[in-house]
């Protein structure tokens, strides 16, 4: 059950001065939505300025009283602050509330072509009657002015789609003899633009190939005034010819379930019998309109007509080129949701579409499991979220078998990202399934990518980018706002599909989503940038930049923690994070380079002791700033988690130091006798040394949810800790392997090929260690989603994995933590803000 947060400290807008509220009014006050100036992106701490507003509670969505906030100076002026600060409140919630609202209801355009067909089925009362006259009449009030029919103000590259939409249209109004200025103007309308029919270079509708040359022979047989015998017909018909021949020489499923989709273009030539196989529990044919109306009309099914009539009931006088698409469309708005990393906003949303989703999934809804990308997306989206569900509905979309369906014959790269994104969360060993599919599917996925043709084409710039994204950075690699960032770039408002027709789900690459997460991007990030102000200043005050043997890691450190924790509410968090990475990464040098013996007993000594006396007790310098700075945050830590916890906690904090400090004695005693321990007496002691323990474990106690002495002291607990250091600390070893040789250190691979039973190579080394983190990770994630027989809360888990997909990234292609070349990627989170109009200007084509 999901926790409330608590509402946000004052003392954490005093210590920043700021409060996001108020941030987020100043931004709102941009017109770019993120201004910037040297003053803006290098702000001060002591040039504040008070600003009276209200503490905002992110669990009840209600304001508490006044207080008297600092606030950053702005460098925006306001003609008046007060109106434009709820201006800009209102528009943040009404673009939520708009985003709720659409929950609701899922808005799908009808399409002409698809109601040509539905208008063209006869009566079974008269045949020179129309079964749906109110579908005749949409299609004689609803012709453009250019005398096409289809969606208005339609780009030039689906030029083909108004075409096949016209001359369908046009067919129908002349089986039913009406509508001859109609008829005459959509003649017109094709004559002007017939050349555009062979034109390579346009997005055409599944079957356009067949289809209209079909169409076009109807028409003249009708005595219809068109181009007889023009050279562009002549194509026409040619490419029709060559498509069928090599159709029908492969003889796939893929190519008959194709050739059953389209075949109102067959009529009574078509094996009607043979395409009703494919009619789902609905009444429809591939939940096409088109197909089910041409398939009633010759064999007046019973299901078939109660589809159409369902079609019209709900959407009045005309009809969607697909339908249903509800399932797809609500569970693309929460991958959506989650991608820009505003799911938090609609979680009540969120878990009732996740909760019908289960209940379908369960009793094996057909709209589910009938489709790949909706299958896949609701597996991932419900194994995420908690819901315990099983991977064998996927192997209905093996290799094989994708390919032989009318997906995989057309090639459809949208369902294979969504099916490589699902074999990405394997949690159980005998998840065999997966594997194979995230070998096909990414296999298959850089073909389409080598593909000049998709690579080219305006309409597939978005999904390209996409998949590259999927490809480059695997789900357990990806942070929460650099994956965001690049969510936000690729994120196509102008989502328009193709299937016979174009369409639009208004549901789906909707702006208010695209604006809302710009929005909430800068604001977390303008907290963001100045708390890494105040924890520069804390390490000047605590004097940790005069010890010249330590690496100065803060950004790194702050960058792991904004990346992931990056709700303003987590603010205590972030920082507990931030400033025990630094004190690890200085200790770890003391250890290493910058301490005697004499001194590295003394630190642990004073840590054991706690209450001493700093100026008599410390046997140097460099030791009384290293106690001193841990003894303060810690104590630090303590008083914030005691407001979360309502219970001290400052001794376990005491203990999980100490763990870490003798770890690094042990490893610092072996360097020095020169011992090789064995591989199980190493890592028993590297997954603590690797010194995660003091970053994470403090942190949990500030996220939310409370932490009884029960539940840090259970096994679970345990081992969440264990296989998440134990990765990283492999993982650390492999791109560490050549400095710390040179060094004279050991290591993992080290002692793999020191105490291993027969000669094995490096690179033999390097495989086998992988599939060990391979495991671990697989089985960390396991403990994080599983939540049967789970006591520790998801939100103290997600810390785990949050930190295990932190070092995937640093040490993805080599040792990211000591290199500098992850800069450019951490300014991304901390201090580049989006401008909103770069993207959304790119999302229109």
């Amino acid at each position: 059950m999901q926790q409330h947060l608590p509402l946000l400290p004052v003392d954490f807008c005093c210590r920043f001065g700021v409060s996001w509220w108020p941030r987020f009014l100043e931004l709102q006050f941009s017109q770019s939505l993120c201004v910037r100036s040297e003053t803006s992106t290098t702000m001060s701490f002591s040039h504040l300025s008070t600003l009276k507003c209200s503490t905002f509670s992110l669990s009840s969505g209600k304001f508490y009283g006044n207080h008297i906030l600092p606030q950053a100076a702005s460098t925006i002026p306001t003609l008046d602050g007060e109106a434009e600060g709820n201006t800009a409140g209102l528009n943040f919630e009404s673009t939520k509330l708009r985003i709720k609202k659409m929950f609701n209801k899922v808005d799908l355009t009808v399409s002409s072509y698809d109601t040509a067909w539905v208008a063209m089925v006869p009566s079974t009362n008269s045949l020179k009657d129309p079964f749906f006259p109110e579908c005749v009449n949409w299609i004689l009030g609803n012709q453009l002015y250019d005398g096409s029919w289809g969606p208005p103000n339609l780009h030039p590259l689906l030029m083909k789609d108004a075409l096949l939409s016209t001359i369908a249209c046009i067919l129908a109004l002349k089986r039913w003899s009406v509508g001859e200025e109609q008829i005459n103007k959509g003649l017109h309308f094709i004559e002007s633009n017939l050349a555009s029919a062979n034109d390579e270079e346009l997005h055409s509708p599944v079957g356009f190939n067949i289809m209209f040359p079909v169409m076009i022979e109807s028409a003249m047989k009708l005595d219809m005034n068109l181009p007889l015998g023009a050279p562009t017909l002549d194509a026409l018909f040619h490419r029709r010819e060559r498509e069928l021949k090599s159709g029908y020489g492969s003889n796939s499923e893929g190519w008959r379930a194709f050739l059953a989709y389209i075949s109102e273009g067959f009529g009574k030539s078509q094996d009607w019998e043979l395409v009703m196989k494919y009619q789902r529990k609905n009444g429809s044919l591939f939940n096409s309109p088109s197909t089910t109306a041409a398939a009633f009309t010759h064999l007046k099914n019973a299901d078939c007509l109660k589809y159409l009539r369902t079609l019209l009931e709900k959407f009045g006088n005309a009809v969607p080129t697909v339908y249903p698409l509800d399932n797809y469309a609500r569970l693309s708005m929460v991958a959506s949701l989650e991608s820009l990393g505003i799911d938090r906003h609609f979680r009540e949303e969120i878990r009732s579409v996740l909760d019908e989703t289960y209940r379908c999934w369960l009793h094996g809804d057909e709209d589910i499991f009938s489709d790949a990308a909706t299958c896949a997306m609701a597996f991932r989206l419900l194994r995420v979220n908690g819901y315990d569900v099983s991977a064998d509905p996927l192997s209905q979309f093996s290799e094989d078998c994708f390919f032989n369906s009318l997906g995989g014959y057309l090639k459809d790269i949208g369902a294979a990202l969504e099916l490589l994104r699902a074999s990405e969360f394997i949690i159980h060993p005998d998840e065999s399934v997966m594997e194979k599919q995230n070998y096909w599917t990414s296999h298959f996925l850089k073909q389409e990518l080598s593909n000049t043709l998709v690579q080219d084409h305006i309409f597939n710039k978005h999904i390209v980018l996409e998949v590259e994204d999927v490809l480059k950075f695997p789900s357990y690699a990806n942070l929460g706002r650099l994956s965001t960032r690049r969510a936000i770039k690729y994120y196509n408002t102008d989502s328009a599909r193709i299937l016979k027709s174009s369409y639009r789900c208004l549901n789906i690459g909707n702006e208010d989503f695209l604006k809302l997460a710009v929005d909430d991007f800068n604001i977390c990030q303008s907290i963001h940038r100045e708390e890494l102000n105040h924890l520069a200043r804390w390490i000047e005050e605590n004097r940790l930049d005069k010890l010249n043997f330590a690496r100065q890691k803060l950004v790194y450190c702050y960058f792991s923690a904004a990346a992931t924790l990056f709700p303003p509410e987590l603010s205590d968090a972030r920082i507990s994070w931030a400033k025990n990475g630094v004190l690890t990464t200085v200790v770890d040098d003391f250890f290493d380079i910058g301490g005697s013996e004499e001194e590295l007993v003394n630190l642990i000594q004073l840590v054991e002791k706690w209450d001493v006396n700093v100026s008599v007790d410390c046997c140097s310098e460099h030791v009384e700033i290293i106690f001193s700075a841990l003894k303060n945050t810690i104590n630090e830590i303590g008083v914030k988690a005691f407001k979360w916890q309502g219970r001290s906690v400052t001794s376990h904090v005491i203990e999980i130091w100490l763990d870490l400090l003798k770890s690094m004695s042990k490893e610092a005693e072996w360097l020095r006798n020169k011992s090789v321990p064995t591989m199980d007496e190493y890592m028993t002691n590297a997954y603590i040394s690797f010194a995660l323990g003091p970053i994470v474990l403090p942190a949990l106690y500030l996220v939310g949810p409370k932490l009884s002495e029960e539940v840090v002291r259970n096994s679970e607990f345990y081992n969440l800790y264990r296989l998440m250091s134990t990765s990283g600390r492999l993982l650390n070893d492999i791109q560490g392997f050549k400095r710390e040789s040179a060094e004279g250190k050991l290591n993992a691979l080290t002692l793999a090929m020191i105490h291993g039973n027969r000669v094995i190579t490096e690179e033999e080394t390097i495989n086998e260690m992988k599939s060990v983190i391979t495991s671990k990770r697989r089985e960390l994630l396991s403990l994080v989603l599983l939540e049967k027989g789970s006591i520790v809360p998801r939100a103290c888990k997600d810390l785990f994995w949050n930190m295990s997909k932190v070092l995937h990234l640093f040490y993805a292609k080599n040792d990211g933590f000591t290199a500098h070349d992850m800069m450019k990627t951490v300014m991304a989170v901390t201090e580049e803000p989006i401008v909103a109009d770069e993207f959304c200007n790119q999302s229109h084509v």
